[in-house]
């Protein structure tokens, strides 16, 4: 019975890390993006291009690195199209955002068809396991290489959030367009700034999709993680950091039902691969209460857009 509750404990381990990652970037991503008083809900057209972007890049050129470097400047691309545009007058940031996800997504689709069969370079994962003699925990302990990159991110967005000029009038433009505007500063600069950044943070979870976990590209390789990431962000309360515990948590959400697989228990797997959607239901739910704004929230967000 010990032995099967490790299985299960180091299964849940493993699944929380290698499938946190992606949430871990589009929810930075998406934690820049709204402090600067604009949503991208365009993110899972980010995440799709730019896992396709990552795999061709890395196919093509050899290099895996390439491959993450070309994710980055994909995401980059789409969301500051989906700055641009929120910039016009009467444009809807939401109605943008699922007009960019829909493009993304084709895009991808569309360009990524010769990719589907090749298998391009993958990153070497970090060992962190070797103190163990137990194999599932060495094998739960094979690190995304792009996890420390991402922790280091979400430090160095809270400082610059905290400490830093660039980060504050990120936050005076997503707590008072007006207030930005008298000190005589452009909202849309900074906004478009913020969004094609979030954007490049969030290819870095596209690249960690087809270049590490499950390491290839195909259609349906997303499964919503880049909606699901606006909930994430609710849920972290706009902050950089718990943005990092609440991916690790949406991660083992998600592996729940592999982990069951994993020491025999195959009945209600696709119910449990559900969790991570039903999860994100709860918190908007509890979120999104009529007459309420969420603490933490920017300003502009809780405004009529």
């Amino acid at each position: 019975m010990s032995d099967t509750l490790i299985a299960f404990s180091a299964a849940i381990l493993g699944g929380a890390l290698r499938v946190g990652v992606p949430f871990l970037f589009v929810s930075l991503g998406e934690c820049l993006t709204e402090k600067a008083g604009r949503i991208n809900l365009g993110l899972e057209g980010v995440l799709v291009l730019s896992a396709m972007a990552a795999f061709g890049g890395a196919y093509l050129s050899g290099s895996v690195w390439v491959g993450v470097l070309v994710a980055a400047g994909a995401g980059a691309l789409l969301a500051l199209l989906h700055g641009l545009l929120c910039t016009l007058p009467r444009v809807n940031d939401v109605a943008t955002g699922i007009a960019l996800m829909l493009l993304g997504t084709g895009l991808a689709f569309y360009l990524g068809k010769p990719l589907i069969q090749p298998q391009a370079p993958q990153l070497t994962p970090i060992a962190l396991g070797g103190w163990s003699e137990s194999s599932v925990v060495q094998a739960a302990l094979q690190i995304n290489p792009l996890l420390p990159l991402g922790i280091v991110l979400a430090v160095v967005l809270w400082l610059g959030f905290a400490r830093t000029r660039w980060g504050l009038l990120v936050r005076l433009a997503g707590d008072s367009a007006n207030a930005t505007r008298a000190l005589g500063y452009s909202v849309g600069a900074i906004r478009i700034a913020a969004t094609a950044a979030g954007g490049a943070i969030a290819g870095l979870g596209g690249a960690s999709l087809t270049l590490f976990y499950p390491g290839s590209w195909n259609e349906g390789i997303s499964s919503g993680q880049g909606l699901i990431a606006v909930a994430l962000v609710i849920f972290a309360r706009w902050s950089p950091l718990r943005c990092v515990g609440a991916a690790l948590l949406f991660g083992g959400a998600g592996a729940i039902g592999p982990a069951l697989q994993s020491i025999g228990i195959s009945q209600g797997y696709y119910l449990f691969s559900a969790v991570p959607y039903v999860l994100t239901l709860v918190i908007l739910v509890l979120s999104c209460r009529p007459g309420s704004v969420a603490q933490g929230s920017p300003g502009e967000l809780s405004s009529a857009r």
